[in-house]
C-alpha cells in the first residue's frame, strides 16, 4: 500500500541486509516514523508495545527477530532462549506462536553456522507468503461486496462497519478485514466505512482512519457504541472486521468490542463477517473461551493521546483521579454469530465442518 505516494510494506530489510526496519504504530496518526531493529531484545519490545500489532504483523516480526538472534549467536540454547522470549511478548495472537513454531522447525535440525542466512530466507519467505494469503482474502471477500452491491440502486453507497484496525497496517501488506475493501473502491465500487474509534488505543480513529484515508477510501469514525444504533437506522450493509486467533469450530477473538458488535449485528440481521489468514486459526482449540485473553496497562484507559493545540502530541488523563480501570484487549465472538469466514481459499461457514472443508490438510495435521 502507499504512504504520500510511495509503496510500504510494514515491515522490511534495512539497506545494510540485516536490520529489520518497521513503521512505529505508536506515532500514528500524527507522525509516519520508522524504526530499525537491531537486535532480538528490540523486536521484542517493538511486539509488547505495540510499535508493531495485528496478529500476521507480530508473527513477521517475530520470525524476523529469530533472525536477529541467530546473526549474534546461533546456538542451541540462544535459539531456546530467543523463541521463549518472543513468545512471551503477547499472549492471544496465535500468528506469534505459529510463526515462531515455523523458525524452530526450519532452524533445529541445521548446523549453528548457517542458521543465520536460513533464518534471514525464512521470515521473507513468510513476510511473501502474508502479503499472497491477505490478496487472496480480499479477493474472496470482494464478490460478498458486489452481491450487496447489486441489491442496490446503482451509485448508492456501501456502507461497511469495522472494528479495531485489521489493515495493511496489521499485515505484512493489504490487510484482512480491509482486504476486500481496498479491492472493492479499486474496482469502482462505492464503498464507505464505518470505523469503530476503538478505545482504548483508538487503533480505529488512528489507524485505520489513517490508512483508509492515505488510500482515498470515503470513511467515517464513529464511537464505539454508535454502530447499534446505525444497524438499527439500516446504514449499514455489512461488519467486517479481522481475528487474532480463530478456534477450529469457528469462534474468534478479537479487539474488545467486537463481540458486541456481533450481537448488533445479530439482532438487525445484518451480516458479520471475519476475514482470517489460515496461520490465525488455533486448530488445537474447540473453544473460544479457553483463548488466553491479555489484560493490558491501565494506563490506556485513564489516559488519551492526541495532538494539543500548539501541535504536540501529548497525553491527557480521561478518568477520575484515584479510580482504578480494567483493560482486557480482546473478547471472543461465538460461532453463532459469525456469518461466515473470509479466508484465502474462500468463504467458508463459521462451523468445525467448514472450516475443515477449506483446509483439509491443516486440520488432518492437527488432529494427528
Amino acid at each position: 500500500m502507499k504512504i504520500h505516494g510511495q509503496p510500504y510494506r510494514t515491515i522490511w530489510l534495512a539497506q545494510d541486509g540485516w536490520r529489520v526496519c518497521v513503521i512505529d504504530q505508536t506515532r500514528l496518526p500524527f507522525r509516519f516514523e520508522t524504526v530499525t531493529l537491531g537486535s532480538v531484545e528490540q523486536a521484542a519490545d517493538a511486539i509488547a508495545t505495540m510499535i508493531v500489532r495485528g496478529a500476521p504483523l507480530i508473527g513477521a516480526t517475530a520470525a524476523y527477530g529469530v533472525a536477529l538472534a541467530m546473526r549474534s549467536d546461533p546456538s542451541d540454547a540462544a535459539l531456546d532462549a530467543v523463541l521463549a522470549l518472543l513468545g512471551a511478548t503477547r499472549p492471544t495472537a496465535v500468528n506469534l506462536h505459529w510463526a515462531l513454531n515455523r523458525m524452530r522447525v526450519r532452524l533445529v535440525g541445521l548446523k549453528p553456522r548457517v542458521r543465520a542466512q536460513a533464518a534471514y530466507t525464512e521470515a521473507a519467505l513468510l513476510c511473501d507468503e502474508d502479503v499472497a494469503l491477505c490478496r487472496a482474502i480480499g479477493d474472496h471477500g470482494l464478490p460478498l461486496i458486489r452481491e450487496i452491491a447489486s441489491r442496490k440502486p446503482v451509485g448508492e453507497r456501501i456502507n461497511i462497519l469495522t472494528h479495531c484496525n485489521a489493515g495493511w497496517l496489521a499485515t505484512v501488506d493489504w490487510g484482512t478485514a480491509l482486504a476486500p475493501i481496498y479491492r472493492a473502491h479499486d474496482a469502482g465500487l462505492p464503498v464507505h466505512v464505518w470505523v469503530d474509534e476503538t478505545r482504548p488505543r483508538n487503533q480505529g480513529a488512528a489507524l485505520t482512519a489513517y490508512e483508509l484515508g492515505a488510500h482515498g477510501v470515503p470513511h467515517s469514525v464513529i464511537v464505539d457504541n454508535a454502530g447499534g444504533h446505525l444497524m438499527q437506522r439500516g446504514q449499514v450493509d455489512m461488519v467486517i472486521v479481522g481475528t487474532d486467533r480463530t478456534t477450529a469450530t469457528g469462534d474468534v477473538a478479537n479487539k474488545i468490542g467486537t463481540y458486541l458488535k456481533a450481537l448488533a449485528a445479530h439482532d438487525n440481521s445484518v451480516p458479520f463477517y471475519v476475514a482470517l489468514p489460515s496461520p490465525t486459526i488455533d486448530w488445537s482449540l474447540s473453544d473460544g473461551f479457553s483463548i488466553p485473553i491479555e489484560e493490558r496497562a491501565a494506563r490506556e484507559v485513564t489516559h488519551l493521546s492526541g495532538l494539543n493545540e500548539d501541535g504536540d502530541v501529548a497525553s491527557f488523563r480521561v478518568v477520575a483521579p484515584g479510580s482504578p480501570a480494567v483493560n482486557p484487549t480482546f473478547d471472543v465472538t461465538p460461532a453463532r454469530l459469525v456469518t461466515a469466514l473470509i479466508t484465502e481459499r474462500g468463504v467458508a461457514p463459521a462451523t468445525a465442518e467448514g472450516l475443515a472443508a477449506l483446509f483439509p490438510d491443516l486440520a488432518r495435521g492437527a488432529a494427528a
